[in-house]
């Protein structure tokens, strides 16, 4: 009887061994996977410096998620006179699906696009031609840059024009921007319905 226990204890204390050694590894794992995981602040940090100036993020294409896209209707009524393209900063869609609100520090970047119309297969498509510029959104929950006239209204908001990703043309949030975001304002001034993303 003795020895039973001893092996009894002997393979209880084993089990428990591998069990704390597995659980380290996976703690490590976790912990190193949380490390790499773009987030909306280092998101943030590559769109805005210190003072407040906002600028396009240079790896936007390669580590934002797609949002969604507008088509512009042309003047003339054949195709689209301008196509947009909007992402979001690495883990906006899901905190907004969890909480159905824009975390602090997400950004939304547009291309704005003229576009080549013409007929296909399909009928008449518009298709993206040269890019006309980028417009920026910071999300700025704790009003971090009072008194900056590009911030305001729980966000930072800029123009770029295509051949100056670092140098806004915008002056005045209210005057050059938010004007177009009017019939969104409810849903923190963003046109949330055409983002399916935000959705699923």
């Amino acid at each position: 009887m003795i020895g039973g226990e001893i092996s009894m204890r002997a393979v209880g204390t084993t089990g428990v061994a591998i069990l704390t050694v597995v659980g380290i590894a996976f703690a490590i794992q976790q912990s190193s996977l949380r490390a790499t995981e773009p987030n909306a602040g280092s998101a943030s940090t590559a769109a805005v410096d210190t003072e407040g100036h906002l600028r396009v993020p240079p790896d936007y294409w390669a580590n934002y998620q797609s949002l969604g896209s507008w088509a512009i209707a042309a003047d003339d009524g054949r195709g689209s006179k301008e196509l947009h393209v909007v992402y979001a900063s690495p883990g906006t869609i899901d905190a907004y699906r969890r909480d159905k609100r824009f975390p602090d520090g997400a950004v939304l970047i547009k291309e704005v696009f003229r576009t080549a119309t013409g007929d296909m297969t399909t009928g008449t498509v518009s298709r993206a031609g040269a890019l006309k510029g980028w417009f920026v959104m910071v999300k700025d929950s704790a009003n971090r840059h009072a008194g900056n006239p590009l911030w305001g209204d729980g966000w930072g908001w800029s123009w770029f024009d295509a051949t100056d990703p670092a140098k806004t043309t915008s002056t005045d949030y209210k005057v050059d921007c938010q004007s177009c975001h009017v019939p969104a304002q409810a849903s923190d001034w963003v046109y949330v319905d055409g983002y399916p993303a935000l959705k699923r």
